[in-house]
């Protein structure tokens, strides 16, 4: 069948179970085909497609059937576009004719091949149809309030006539269905059709003596369901077997939904073993506090399933039986091509790159893309299958971008939660993207968006609004906890609230913490004393500047190594008194994209090692490995200056550790901090810097290492409070508290019929 059907009032109205299972049906059909059929422009009709939630149709008539183009490549069907086209005598010629008419209001929306006024019943002037009549024009007036003037003989129904005929479709295998006069053309074309719930009368009249076309009781989609069941489309039991039915809710109150597993996993004498995560920053240990006090929740992440191995494959396991008795792990079965496909390679060499504002080193693939496509809906299906009645769930990252279109198509009662931890650029960079309609589309069916500062959340503000319409609801000052105009990435003022296609979407700042105990841990053990130490011996008489960061060329590591050597030009008296010890930790083997890097970066330690070296001194000492965190914290202990300057960055632990370990030791060490790090904006008492300028860069590092110690105590002082104040837990019970005062989605439960109306409902209708 082709389900033809106007969008306002019509196919976007409805209770929404009964929109969600009209969507799942035309979704799960492969026999069913669909048009929409609307007098909106198509402009006006492109942010609807950037719903995840609304099934893509076949086929777009607008502008009242003026304009016919293919839903998915949204090009012209050929020969239908030119034939109206051959009718149309050109918007300026119409225009300039109907301007003698002072009743006529131009309507200030996207219109091709139609010119679209406001005019009233009563201002109907006969002599607008004699003019419009010879320039080979019609005249549509609707809901008592429109007036289109449109090619001879073209309207929603003949445009859809055209459309049937060229598809060499029977009449009865098309349902059409609409809510105002202006569908009547579609009825009177002959179709079988649905006046759905709550028309407009002057179309119940108009068709009242239609015996093919029911009047529906049921509002929207309800009235398109109820249409189907009436003419036996798909068979007498057809939407009772095709509506996907809903399987009953899990048991999780919380769902993580994470791209990795809160243990590691690694394969052992062929045997399947877990340890516990070695990543140092807490975030992994926060989210699973959450899970304690015996709180229901699951834990959704992907593990390697290789058929080979002949390992059954368990989809639940344990995370910690004595710390999180309700906690399971919800793995997701990939495989190694999909892991390899979806995060090793397009993630970071399409996503990755243009996130940061490189975005002519993205590279996009299709093909890539519907892995990354296949791998979300995974993740969504089993946080569906997992998630308690109106649950939480939080979703974590750009890996899970399309995750919330698929979880709130498939449960509309859950609260869905999503943080941003790489940084969001600007619509003009992130407008790059080839589906950057569908990633935004999918995140604004989120209850709540976090990001680490201000700057992020608005970057994601203008990029949702280039997509379709959206309203700030309510904004905030940033300050006093950000800067506003003293970096890069300050803002003054923040969205917090938005609509956006009729939802209203939380919005906030919230940059990671640091988990400060940690750090107190590391220094207060024996071997750090002892390292310590040695460290103290063998560096003695030289001051030192830490850099600490992963091979990337978002770290701006090559610019730092040119700063560094511009520095020991300008003051030669340096020499021999400072060193850079930095340390870079190497990419995945199968990430070959930063070897080109890594080459340049181990020249450029070369030159400056070449050109200054001294017997018993060595500028830069160069560690391309991952050092333990133990050995880091040692190093930040002993470190004058920590140099952290990424040409762009979403936030930056590393800044906050340094700070930590300084503070915790009484130090006076001075951080010197990229202003487009995100955690500029929030790290009062850094020494900003400008990575892309090599004068502010050098000149900066000059001034940290010059430094009179009251200054550099003060910094210091102002760094410390913040990072011991807004730490790991506070950064997730903040997030948490903020999605928990969102108002809840409304509740919905699956059904397989549409529901019948009561006795009196039939009669008064």
């Amino acid at each position: 069948m082709l389900l033809a059907t106007d969008l306002d009032g019509t196919f976007l109205a409805g209770h929404p179970e009964n929109r969600q299972r009209l969507y799942q049906l035309i979704g799960a059909h492969p026999g069913i085909k669909l048009a929409f059929v609307t007098g909106r422009g198509l402009e006006v009709v492109l942010p609807i497609l950037s719903d995840p939630t609304i099934p893509v149709p076949d086929y777009i008539i607008c502008d009242v059937g003026a304009t016919i183009v293919d839903g998915r490549s949204r090009q012209p069907v050929q020969p239908l576009q030119s034939d109206i086209d051959a009718r149309w005598p050109g918007e300026h010629t119409v225009a300039q004719a109907m301007a003698a008419f002072g009743a006529l209001e131009r309507q200030e929306v996207p219109q091709q091949r139609r010119c679209s006024y406001f005019c009233t019943a009563e201002a109907v002037d006969a002599r607008i149809g004699e003019v419009a009549a010879g320039l080979g024009c019609d005249v549509l007036h609707s809901a008592q309030r429109y007036l289109d003037i449109l090619p001879r003989g073209v309207n929603k129904g003949s445009t859809l006539s055209a459309l049937v005929r060229h598809l060499g479709l029977e009449h009865d295998s098309v349902l059409v269905a609409g809510d105002t006069l202006n569908d009547l053309s579609m009825y009177e074309a002959g179709f079988i059709g649905v006046c759905v719930g709550e028309s407009e009368p002057a179309l119940l009249e108009a068709t009242r003596d239609r015996t093919r076309v029911l009047h529906a009781i049921h509002t929207g989609c309800g009235g398109i369901l109820e249409a189907m069941a009436h003419f036996g489309f798909l068979g007498g039991s057809g939407i009772e077997a095709e509506v996907q039915a809903m399987d009953a809710p899990g048991k999780a109150e919380l769902v993580m939904v994470y791209h990795r597993l809160p243990y590691e996993e690694v394969f052992d004498n062929g045997r399947l073993a877990r340890r516990r995560p070695s990543s140092p920053n807490g975030i992994i240990p926060t989210l699973l506090s959450f899970f304690g006090n015996s709180r229901k929740g699951s834990w959704v992440a992907w593990a390697v399933h290789d058929p080979k191995k002949a390992l059954p494959f368990e989809t639940h396991t344990e995370v910690d039986r004595e710390r999180y008795p309700e906690l399971v792990a919800a793995r997701v079965a990939l495989s190694q091509d999909d892991v390899d496909t979806f995060y090793k390679r397009f993630s970071k060499e399409a996503f990755w790159p243009t996130l940061h504002t490189f975005w002519e080193r993205a590279v996009f693939r299709e093909e890539d893309w519907t892995v990354f496509l296949k791998v979300n809906r995974l993740f969504a299906e089993r946080t569906a299958a997992e998630a308690a009645e109106g649950a939480v769930v939080w979703i974590h990252d750009y890996n899970l971008w399309m995750v919330p279109a698929t979880l709130r198509e498939l449960r509309p009662d859950l609260k869905i939660a999503f943080f941003h931890h790489t940084y969001f650029p600007s619509a003009d960079v992130f407008n790059v993207l080839p589906w950057r309609r569908d990633i935004v589309g999918s995140l604004l069916q989120c209850d709540y968006i976090g990001f680490h500062i201000p700057r992020q959340a608005e970057n994601f503000v203008d990029v949702a609004r280039g997509t379709g319409p959206l309203k700030v609801l309510e904004t905030r000052a940033c300050a006093p906890r950000y800067l506003t105009y003293g970096c890069a990435v300050g803002l003054d003022e923040v969205s917090t609230v938005i609509e956006a296609g009729g939802r209203r979407i939380g919005l906030g700042a919230h940059p990671v913490g640091l988990d400060v105990e940690r750090v107190r841990a590391v220094l207060a053990a024996p071997q750090t004393t002892a390292r310590l130490a040695t460290l103290r011996r063998e560096l003695a008489g030289t001051r030192v500047i830490l850099s600490v960061e992963r091979l990337d060329y978002t770290k701006g590591t090559l610019e730092k190594l040119v700063a560094f050597e511009r520095l020991l030009e300008a003051h030669p008296e340096l020499c021999g008194k400072v060193s850079l010890l930095a340390v870079c930790v190497p990419a995945a083997k199968e990430m070959t994209v930063y070897d080109e890097l890594q080459t340049r970066i181990e020249q450029a330690v070369g030159k400056v090692n070449g050109r200054f070296a001294r017997v018993g001194w060595t500028p830069v000492q160069f560690f391309f490995r991952a050092l333990p965190f133990e050995e880091v914290v040692a190093w930040y202990a002993m470190a004058d200056v920590m140099w952290i300057t990424p040409l762009r960055d979403g936030l930056n632990l590393v800044a906050k550790e340094y700070a930590a370990t300084q503070g915790l030791i009484g130090g006076q060490g001075v951080l010197v901090l990229s202003e487009f790090a995100g955690a500029a904006a929030e790290l009062h008492g850094a020494v900003l810097t400008n990575p892309h300028d090599l004068h502010d860069l050098t000149a900066k590092l000059y001034f940290a290492i010059a430094m009179n110690r009251a200054e550099a105590e003060a910094r210091l002082r102002e760094l410390f409070e913040i990072v011991c104040h807004n730490d790991i837990q506070r950064w997730g019970q903040d997030f948490l508290d903020a999605v928990n005062a969102q108002p809840a989605p409304p509740a919905s439960t699956a059904a397989s019929v549409p529901p019948q109306p009561a006795p009196d409902e039939v009669l008064a209708a």
